[in-house]
């Protein structure tokens, strides 16, 4: 049995999708039919803002948060082991700089789906161009952005609202023996933080100096 005849619902979703289209220039129509994500390159290498393309009518809008094809065609690892939720209380909770090293470096693909986060990232492969820089980005429940964190880089965020909840896909299995972590103020990076961090864990606040 077809997927649209066993769930109408999905039916009609997928032909207001279509309405939504003609109603487009065709150029435009073009684009989205051939990319319902938008990949944006960040100054460090491999790492990726995607936003959804929102496909809107009255009922509010569809659209797609993740698709093999999409990170395929860029080259972008598709393994999905694990999904993980966080879930800060408070304003001002800082959560990072975390990563794992070899043979269990993850790939992060992060969103922030209630309240809102600044998401920092930090290249730490040792051969980058960029190594030991960093970007950050503002993830909101209602921007729906994600980043997409490559293997070797650190990870961490700070809430920038109360009841903030974080969702993480990733590429491999936690593992405590190959988790690591660098020091949210290490003058190594210089990571301006929009916030001075009120809530974190000892583990996060005494990580040593950063050194390979």
């Amino acid at each position: 049995m077809r997927l649209a005849a066993a769930c109408p619902l999905l039916t009609d979703d997928f032909s207001r999708m279509a309405i939504a289209l003609c109603s487009l220039p065709s150029a435009r129509v073009s684009q989205l039919t051939a990319n319902f994500m938008i990949f944006t390159p960040t100054k460090l290498p491999g790492a990726f803002i995607i936003e959804p393309e929102k496909i809107e009518d009255d009922r509010g809008f569809f659209a797609r948060s993740w698709c093999r094809q999409e990170f395929e065609a860029r080259g972008l690892n598709l393994s999905l082991v694990q999904c993980d939720i966080s879930f800060s209380q408070k304003k001002g909770t800082l959560r990072g700089m975390h990563f794992q090293v070899s043979p269990f470096a993850e790939v992060k693909v992060v969103r922030c789906t209630r309240g809102s986060i600044y998401d920092a990232i930090i290249d730490l492969r040792p051969e980058s161009s960029k190594f030991r820089e960093h970007i950050g980005v503002i993830l909101t429940a209602d921007n729906c952005k994600m980043i997409y964190v490559p293997e070797g880089f650190a990870h961490g965020f700070l809430t920038m609202e109360d009841n903030t909840e974080v969702f993480y896909q990733m590429s491999e299995f936690h593992s405590p023996e190959h988790a690591r972590g660098a020091r949210w103020n290490d003058p190594a990076f210089g990571i301006s933080w929009p916030l001075v961090p009120t809530t974190m864990s000892e583990r996060d606040r005494t990580c040593p100096d950063f050194a390979l």
